[in-house]
């Protein structure tokens, strides 16, 4: 019969504590090596207290240091430290374990998760007799309750002051492993032990990674009401339970906030999973606005990549980071559903939603949750915009709780928005405040615990930020292809019958000439910023006034304007049209744009020189619709005799109420107005203009605005007025028209 040696195992981690004589110390190394790496990075955690040495006898594990795995403490430090490790076990027991289990590892057994890491103290040649009371009583504490909470007790040295009864190990043998005799293995080279805490550091700060989005979502889709409020999972609880979010009665808003880098859009990302899997179309329709640069919202439309959408999605706005105007638009809709929600309640006597769609089943009334990310760009300046979005988020903020409209603010920076902070009765609306790691001033003033939170964590408080009501949550990894795509497909083929994709708003894109006939005597001049993405309309019907003054030197963009107004008042209708064409870079379009009319059954003349088509224009009014497009009039008007030019003015004056309106684009204010007779000029004989590249203070003469509008001219954006139909101008993008034009090298039929 032969020998055989087997690994001795010596209980440590949730099991026991371990006492360690002097002759045995050499194993201390591989043994901590040992149950730092055996459980997953980070959930073990090193408190060495080595009066003696001051941390040198396990220095290899130095690295742990930097990733918060490992702490060497001093003389100094060491009642702090115990007082800090009995703290831990008080909160395990009571917060984490809360009586429903006996411990960690029976809590981790159920759950299939440990929420907490083991904590090690390790004691070396602590001369345990010589301590006071107080830290000898802590010391007796953690070694009575220490192990059901993860907390352990490493005592090295021959101190014979120290715990008798705790499981020991000598140079030969373990009490552990009675009447065996033991060898132990050398110590670890200091440089495995090196690499070893480096790469147990290196994979703990990139960061523990949480559950899988599909894993927190519902198996059955739709189940849930949202009559009374709206509560779906975002993540998981450190006992490994879902965690969830509530919208409703209180809390009604949400205020998100994160860094760029923090997990800020993966959140919002979990967020939408979770409503959009809880509750049907009929129950939530979401509204998501985006202002930075970037497409994260544009997954949830249809596009050519992906024909599918989010079913619940009504509207989504990406790249607006330079269209404030765009987030104005959504709280105004928003406010007019309130409005119509408020006026349905009183109706049937209702006070909330949920009475009201108690009251009128029949009724649509889905809850409305607006998501706006980076929303402190809407706030950002002392405008007309900003003054106007921060009294409608007021009114929402205040009565949209009641109607069941809800608003998830999230920025990178809330702490500059000046305009939001500067109004505690808004800011006290947003009552639930999700702080991601290094958040600044989502929640409490006094409330630091977005400082220390882990990646992909957040810190979710409903009560307003206050410390007390602190939840640590794991956020799913939602953003990523794999974890949305089918999960959006499985959404998209359960949509209800009627469903349709939502409305996108993308600031980037350029939108083209649609083939939509508006109503009669009615021209298109570009889309407008606004939640139904109407065209922006000029009437021209026989009135005074019903020209159109295009400002700006943008020539590409005053030509689509010229052409999309022709060529959509000439559908449905017969017209005629007179083109003069002034300016060289516009000549190709003007002859495209010829074509196109001639094609739609336009009668077309094209004249050389502004006199000419100033020329008998009585005589061209024979009732039917006719309009001039000129091209740069003032390259044309500063080469007209006196005759000449009073025949433009009165044109402009008296050619509307027969049926003639000119279309003219002038390339600054002062030579519109010296066209119009100078600085005592009628404006009046132009009701409409569209500015492109004009500051606002020049457009003063013809602003309502003192001083005029608050405008600041931006690529292809421009500001449009009509003095018979708005009160303050509008923002509008010019269509682009060259998919309906001809190539104008095959139009041989014209000069």
């Amino acid at each position: 019969m032969t020998d055989t040696s087997l690994p001795a195992l010596i209980p440590l981690l949730d099991r026991s504590h371990l006492r360690i004589d002097t002759d045995a110390a050499h194993a201390l190394p591989g043994l901590l090596l040992r149950a730092v790496g055996a459980v997953p990075a980070g959930l073990v955690r090193l408190h060495v207290y080595d009066p003696e040495h001051l941390g040198r006898s396990l220095s290899a594990f130095a690295a742990l240091g930097k990733a918060g795995l490992l702490s060497f403490v001093g003389p100094s430090g060491l009642r702090e430290e115990l007082d800090s490790l009995v703290e831990t076990v008080r909160r395990v027991n009571a917060d984490v374990l809360a009586g429903e289990h006996d411990s960690l590892a029976a809590l981790a057994s159920a759950t299939g998760r440990r929420p907490e890491p083991w904590r090690v103290l390790v004691l070396l040649n602590a001369d345990l007799a010589a301590w006071p009371a107080h830290d000898q009583a802590q010391l007796a504490r953690l070694r009575r309750t220490g192990v059901a909470a993860g907390v352990h007790l490493v005592i090295v040295g021959d101190d014979t002051a120290g715990p008798a009864d705790l499981p020991r190990l000598t140079a030969k043998a373990a009490t552990a492993l009675p009447g065996a005799p033991i060898e132990l293995d050398p110590p670890p080279p200091s440089t495995t032990v090196t690499d070893a805490a480096k790469a147990v550091a290196e994979k703990h700060l990139a960061g523990k990674e949480p559950a899988r989005l599909v894993d927190l979502l519902p198996q059955r889709l739709w189940s849930a009401s949202s009559a009374s409020g709206l509560q779906s999972a975002i993540g998981e609880t450190p006992a490994g339970d879902v965690a969830k979010l509530s919208l409703g009665d209180n809390p009604p808003h949400a205020l998100v906030g994160g860094p760029s880098g923090s997990g800020k859009t993966n959140l919002l990302y979990a967020w939408i999973a979770g409503l959009a899997s809880e509750y049907s179309p009929d129950e939530l329709a979401l509204y998501l606005l985006d202002f930075k640069e970037g497409v994260s919202f544009a997954r949830f439309a249809s596009g050519r990549r992906d024909p599918t959408w989010l079913p619940h999605v009504r509207l989504v706005g990406v790249n607006i980071n330079d269209d404030r105007e765009f987030g104005l638009a959504l709280l105004r809709h928003l406010k007019d559903e309130l409005r119509r929600r408020a006026e349905a309640a009183k109706a049937h006597e209702a006070t909330k939603l949920e009475e009201l769609r108690a009251a009128d089943p029949g009724g649509h009334w889905p809850r409305i949750v607006a998501v706006v990310d980076e929303f402190q760009v809407l706030l950002e300046a002392r405008d007309a915009v900003t003054e106007e979005a921060v009294q409608l988020l007021e009114d929402l903020a205040r009565r949209g709780r009641s109607q069941g409209i809800h608003l998830v603010l999230a920025s990178q920076d809330i702490a500059g928005i000046e305009a939001l902070w500067g109004r505690p009765s808004l800011v006290a609306q947003f009552t639930l405040r999700i702080a991601l790691p290094k958040a600044r001033r989502v929640l409490a003033e006094s409330n630091h615990a977005a400082d220390t939170v882990a990646r992909f964590h957040a810190v979710v408080n409903d009560e307003s930020g206050h410390t007390g009501a602190n939840r640590v949550v794991a956020i799913p990894n939602a953003g990523h292809a794999d974890a949305w795509e089918p999960l959006q497909q499985r959404l998209w083929e359960a949509r209800p019958p009627g469903n349709e994709p939502p409305a996108l708003f993308d600031g980037d894109h350029v939108p083209d000439l649609t083939a939509s006939v508006p109503a009669p005597e009615t021209a298109l001049l570009g889309q407008t910023i606004d939640v139904a993405s109407r065209g922006a309309e000029l009437a021209l019907h026989r009135a005074p006034g019903r020209n159109l003054a295009i400002l700006g030197t943008r020539t590409t963009e005053a030509a689509d304007i010229l052409a999309a107004a022709a060529l959509t008042a000439a559908r449905g209708q017969r017209i005629g049209v007179d083109i003069c064409c002034l300016e060289p870079d516009a000549a190709s379009s003007a002859l495209a744009l010829a074509a196109a009319l001639e094609t739609e059954g336009a009668e077309v003349d094209w004249h050389d020189d502004l006199d000419s088509a100033c020329k008998d224009w009585e005589s061209r009014c024979d009732g039917m619709l006719r309009l001039n497009l000129f091209y740069a009039v003032d390259a044309g008007s500063a080469r007209l005799d006196a005759a000449g030019s009073a025949r433009l003015r009165a044109m402009l004056i008296d050619g509307p109420e027969r049926h003639l309106h000119t279309l003219g684009w002038w390339r600054s204010v002062p030579r519109l107005r010296e066209d119009l007779g100078g600085f005592s000029a009628r404006f009046d004989a132009v009701d409409a203009w569209l500015a492109l590249d004009v500051q606002g203070p020049e457009l003063a003469p013809l602003s309502p605005a003192s001083g005029g509008p608050a405008w600041y001219p931006r690529s292809r954006r421009g500001l449009y007025f009509d003095r018979a139909r708005h009160r303050v101008p509008q923002v509008v993008i010019p269509y682009r028209t060259t998919a309906l034009l001809p190539n104008p090298s095959a139009v041989l039929d014209l000069p």
